[in-house]
């Protein structure tokens, strides 16, 4: 790699997929006010996958005029269900309406990244997944979110697919790691054209 790579993000998840695909990247997570960015854009009309790419595309900038020779990776993950957006759960009774909500119903998961550089947008990508949920009992939705509430707490939809989360999905439609918050192949395939990577 010939240049500095930043994830402004705090996603563990993000962070150790670079890494496993031999990425080396700092982190430096971008403070923005999401719910703030996320109930205007939606005020204003805007649709699921345009909010997801506005709110990668705020945090790869932020952290992208302070390192303006880095390449900086923003991303941001939008959960749309019968023509709503759901975000992290407040608390155990918010994620079991979430939970409860999309239980045998299938819902769209949004996964924006937007590289920046110089403190401008340099490429861009939202991939879509389509997944079902299970019908689950109420009995278990209650001990799942017993058991898992410090972890899914951070999560859109109140799950996580590389935890026990996986247990409340039917099917999957597009991209594993779309659903985990990383467009990680076509990050890949642009660092690659770059030349940033050997291939």
């Amino acid at each position: 790699m010939t240049v500095r790579i930043i994830l402004a993000s705090q996603s563990a998840i993000r962070r150790t997929l670079l890494q496993n695909a031999g990425i080396a990247c700092e982190v430096q997570p971008a403070r923005v006010d999401e719910e703030a960015v996320k109930s205007a854009l939606l005020a204003e009309g805007a649709p699921p996958r345009d909010v997801a790419d506005a709110l990668a595309e705020l945090k790869a900038r932020k952290i992208s005029e302070r390192h303006r020779d880095a390449l900086v990776i923003g991303c941001d993950q939008v959960l749309a269900m019968d023509k709503r957006i759901l975000s992290k759960p407040e608390t155990p009774d918010h994620a079991r309406d979430q939970l409860t909500a999309m239980r045998g119903k299938t819902h769209r998961l949004m996964s924006a990244a937007v590289i920046c550089q110089g403190g401008a947008p340099i490429w861009r990508h939202v991939g879509v997944v389509q997944i079902q949920m299970r019908d689950v009992s109420n009995d278990y939705l209650d001990d799942y979110i017993a058991r898992n509430w410090d972890s899914i707490r951070n999560s859109v939809g109140a799950y996580k697919l590389e935890e026990e989360g996986v247990r409340l999905i039917q099917r999957i439609t597009g991209d594993h790691f779309h659903v985990m918050g990383l467009p990680l192949i076509e990050v890949i395939s642009y660092l690659a054209a770059r030349g940033e990577l050997e291939t």
